[in-house]
């Protein structure tokens, strides 16, 4: 995730979203719909990364809302 990327999560049969190199979680949310949405308006107010995880802890999608790092190297 990229710096203070924002990631959305599954645990104990509860979904949350965390802001990496931050403590805590914001959450829980009753639905997953629910934290994606969430997790999707703190990425685009940070304009960073938004990273949501599958139950099983895997990434299912990826969306950036902020510069592509991959711009700075040109």
């Amino acid at each position: 995730m990229s710096q203070g990327g924002v990631e959305t999560f599954h645990e104990n049969g509860k979904w949350f979203n965390r802001v990496e190199g931050e403590r805590g979680v914001l959450g829980p949310y009753t639905s997953r719909s629910e934290a994606e949405g969430a997790g999707r308006e703190e990425a685009r107010r940070r304009r960073r990364e938004h990273v949501v995880l599958d139950e099983g802890g895997n990434v299912s999608e990826r969306h950036p809302y902020g510069e592509d790092p991959r711009d700075a190297r040109r």
